[in-house]
C-alpha cells in the first residue's frame, strides 16, 4: 500500500479542513467528546495494511493529528532514504494509544501521555518525544485585528459559556483602542479523544479557577459548543463560522489563514504563538525519565502558556526499522521542524530521546 500522499507539506491541515468541515460540525454537536479510538479517519488518510506489527518491511502508525503534517514529511523523506514505507492515520491521539495498546500498529502517537492506567494496558511500552508545538486560540470575528489579548479565565469563561459575545467587557478590557462586535461565540471543541485537548484543558485547569470542575485530559464534557474532528476539522469549523473560536495547533490556523490570540502567561506577558515562543516553553523544562509530563503554564518569560511535548508510543521489542526511523526523526528530521510551525527539541530532551531509542531490541 502507498503512503498518504501529499500534493504540498501542509495537505493534512489545509485541505483536509476544507474536505471535513461540515462532517465534523454535524458531527460534534453534542457536549460530550468521544473517545471512542478514532475508528473513521479523515478523508484521504489510508487504512492500515495486513503489513502490521510482527512482519514485513514496511511499518504502519496511527495517532495524534497535531504532529501530523510533520510526520507525513518524515515518512516520505525517510522512504526516500532507506526505502521503508511507513502508513500513518491521523486519527487522534485517543485512537493512536488504543491500536498500539492492541499492537494493530507497529507504533502510536499522542500528545498527551498514557495514564497510569492506559501503560498497565500496554506494558513496557515507551514515549519518544518528537517535537513540541503550541495550541493557538484560532477566532472567526469580522473587522478583529490579529493577535487579540486574551487570558486562560477568560478562555475558561468563554467555554464555559460565561462569556456569550466578542464585545464583552472582560474581552474588551484586555483589548483598549479595539472596537469588537456583538458577535455571538461559537467556541469549537475536538469531537475526538485529543492530545491537542489534553494539552489546552490541562492549560486551563492550572490557569483558570473557574475550570476545576471540568478537568482535563483527552476527552472532557464540554459544557458548551460542537465538536470537530481532528486538528483540521476544528480549523475548517472556525474558519466557516462567523464568531467561532477553538484551539488548534499553530500549524493549523497558519496555513488556513486564520487569526489566533496573544495568551498572557505566567510573568503576566502577552504571547504570540511561535517556534521561538514554544522553543522558550520547552527549554526550560525538566522531564521525568519515562517523559510523561505535559507543559503547559511555563513560567519562562518569553514562553506562551498552551504548548507540549507531542510522542511516538514504541515497545521495546519495535522492529528494527522503526528504530532506525526514530534515530533518523531525532537527528535529521528535526532539522523540518521549524519550518513547519514545531519547535525542534531541547538538547537534553534530545539526548535522553536518543537514548531510550538506544534500548529498543
Amino acid at each position: 500500500m502507498r503512503t498518504l500522499s501529499i500534493s504540498n507539506r501542509f495537505q493534512s491541515r489545509a485541505g483536509a479542513a476544507a474536505l471535513i468541515a461540515l462532517t465534523a460540525f454535524a458531527a460534534g454537536c453534542g457536549n460530550q467528546s468521544s473517545d471512542n479510538g478514532g475508528s473513521t479517519p479523515p478523508p484521504g488518510a489510508q487504512t492500515a495494511s495486513s503489513n502490521t506489527s510482527g512482519g514485513g518491511a514496511g511499518l504502519n502508525g496511527a495517532g495524534a493529528t497535531f504532529p501530523a503534517p510533520l510526520y507525513q514529511k518524515w515518512f516520505q523523506e525517510y522512504k526516500q532514504k532507506a526505502g521503508t514505507e511507513i502508513n500513518y492515520q491521523p486519527i487522534g491521539s485517543g485512537g493512536g494509544i488504543k491500536q498500539i495498546t492492541g499492537k494493530s500498529v507497529d507504533f502510536g502517537a499522542s500528545d498527551a501521555p498514557m495514564s497510569d492506567e492506559e501503560l498497565a494496558a500496554a506494558p513496557g511500552i515507551m514515549h519518544i518525544p518528537t517535537v513540541a508545538g503550541s495550541v493557538c486560540i484560532a477566532y472567526n470575528v469580522a473587522g478583529a485585528p490579529a493577535n487579540l489579548k486574551l487570558t486562560g479565565p477568560v478562555i475558561a469563561d468563554i467555554y464555559l459559556g460565561n462569556i456569550k459575545t466578542w464585545n464583552d467587557p472582560k474581552i474588551t478590557a484586555l483589548n483598549p483602542g479595539v472596537t469588537l462586535p456583538g458577535a455571538t461565540i461559537t467556541p469549537f471543541h475536538r469531537a475526538d479523544g485529543s492530545g491537542t485537548t489534553n494539552i489546552f484543558t490541562n492549560y486551563l485547569k492550572e490557569a483558570a479557577s473557574a475550570w476545576a470542575p471540568i478537568g482535563a485530559g483527552k476527552s472532557v464534557n464540554w459544557p458548551k459548543g460542537p465538536g470537530g474532528k481532528g486538528n483540521a476539522g476544528v480549523a475548517a469549523l472556525i474558519k466557516q463560522i462567523p464568531g467561532g473560536v477553538g484551539y488548534i495547533e499553530l500549524g493549523y490556523a497558519v496555513e488556513n489563514k486564520i487569526p489566533f490570540a496573544q495568551v498572557q502567561n505566567q510573568s503576566g506577558a502577552f504571547i504570540t504563538p511561535s517556534v521561538e515562543s514554544t522553543t522558550a516553553a520547552a527549554a526550560g523544562v525538566t522531564l521525568p525519565d519515562d517523559f510523561r509530563k505535559v507543559i503547559v503554564n511555563t513560567t519562562a518569560k518569553d514562553g506562551y502558556p498552551i504548548t507540549g511535548f507531542t510522542f511516538l508510543l514504541v515497545y521495546p521489542d519495535a522492529k528494527p526499522q522503526l528504530k532506525d526511523f526514530l534515530k533518523w526523526a531525532l537527528t535529521d528530521g528535526e532539522k523540518e521542524a521549524s519550518a513547519m510551525y514545531y519547535a525542534p527539541l531541547p538538547d537534553a530532551v534530545q539526548k535522553a530521546a536518543l537514548a531510550k531509542v538506544d534500548t529498543i531490541k
